[in-house]
């Protein structure tokens, strides 16, 4: 049996996607498909490290080292072809915080931040939450593919009341993994119009055959010193509980503020287990990680057969990156609270409606395919039987 085939049973064991969706959907019995943590177990070597830690039996207050951080340094050479500055990294106990600390840090009240919906729903929520201004520049479809509408962006930067863009690379939800062109015609657009990139590259990591990730930063160094690069083991090596996100910080200024803005917030000393999960994941995972690729371009294949030959209403949006898949609903006619009435209550599934990531999302649904593909099946079937219903 693949490593990644096993069934876990995650009840009682307090997690948010398994013993809290019933109460979050307002429903009861559903298969949950939606937040992004997988259903696999982490690299040995993460559970190994761990498991020595905790046997210790003391867990005060742990900071980082220079060794948590050479573990980064090391991956992000290797794997990203980015050598950085140990110095560079700031720990934040998560992506999100980081977002809402780079708003508050870089831009005043009533300044505008520029999003491109449809996208991650914290995005606006942290900059509205923080009293600033939404700009949105929607990506367009063209072909069935996500693109960025180039025009409405340079029109938008020139409002000298924007200040700050957060780009998603790889873009969640539609999973696009940006291309160097694409990056630098948005980066050259922001050093002109003086706004800075704050760059969310969570699953930087979970690029498909055929599609390179580019981190920003390494376009050139002027870019670099515009951008804010957020990253974290958390969603490549599922240890999201861990609460340890790095933020690459090569300007100094720059740095010196967002620490300043952390130190208001009291944010001073990290879980002892996310420092050794970052370190173990970062050194060990590297095997585990391909076989889980090679997993998920498997489930990938499996869900897109399965809708193309047995469920046609429904269009898929291939991903690039990412365990997340974009799937357009629109040729059912359904206005979004019709379709998510059908996902829950007929198809008993839980999933990411898509109005959640901004209108652009209306009629479209986001399902993790991070799971067994048993689960992934049973959760299709689910789905054909409730379509199969409605026809």
């Amino acid at each position: 049996m693949n490593l990644f085939d096993e069934r876990i049973d995650r009840y009682e064991t307090h997690s948010v996607k398994w013993d809290h969706t019933d109460a979050i959907f307002e429903k009861e019995n559903l298969l949950p498909m939606w937040v992004a943590d997988m259903d696999f177990k982490a690299p040995q070597a993460v559970i190994d490290a761990l498991t020595k830690r905790i046997q210790h039996g003391i867990f005060g207050y742990s900071m980082p080292t220079e060794d948590t951080k050479s573990s980064i340094h090391s991956w992000l050479n290797r794997r990203h072809n980015w050598t950085i500055e140990n110095d560079w990294v700031v720990f934040t106990p998560g992506v999100v915080p980081a977002l809402s600390a780079a708003v508050n840090t870089y831009t005043k009240p009533g300044e505008k931040v520029m999003i491109q919906s449809p996208v991650y729903y914290p995005f606006r929520d942290m900059v509205e939450k923080s009293d600033r201004l939404v700009v949105d520049n929607p990506l367009k479809m063209q072909d069935g593919k996500y693109v960025m509408d180039v025009e409405d962006l340079e029109t938008k930067l020139k409002d000298p009341e924007v200040t700050m863009l957060l780009l998603c690379n790889p873009h969640n939800p539609v999973g696009r993994v940006w291309t160097n062109d694409e990056l630098l015609t948005l980066a050259e657009l922001c050093l002109t119009h003086d706004v800075l990139i704050v760059s969310d590259d969570i699953h930087f990591d979970l690029i498909f055959k055929g599609h390179k990730h580019t981190l920003i930063s390494t376009l050139s160094e002027e870019i670099a010193n515009n951008t804010i690069t957020c990253i974290a083991p958390s969603k490549t090596f599922n240890l999201a509980g861990m609460q340890l996100s790095t933020i690459i910080i090569p300007n100094e200024q720059k740095r010196e503020q967002f620490n300043t803005y952390m130190g208001k917030l009291g944010l001073f000393a990290p879980s002892p287990f996310g420092i050794i999960a970052v370190e173990a994941a970062y050194t060990h995972g590297e095997e585990w990680l391909e076989q889980l690729k090679s997993y998920l371009e498997g489930n990938l294949a499996y869900l897109t057969s399965f809708i193309n030959e047995r469920l046609p209403e429904i269009d898929v949006i291939e991903p690039e990156g990412t365990y997340l898949v974009w799937l357009d609903f629109r040729n059912l006619k359904m206005n979004h609270e019709e379709l998510e009435r059908f996902i829950q209550e007929d198809a008993k599934l839980a999933l990411d409606e898509g109005y959640i990531f901004g209108e652009t999302g209306r009629g479209f649904e986001r399902i993790n395919i991070a799971c067994p593909r048993s689960l992934l099946q049973e959760g299709l079937e689910r789905l054909e039987q409730a379509l199969t219903s409605r026809r």
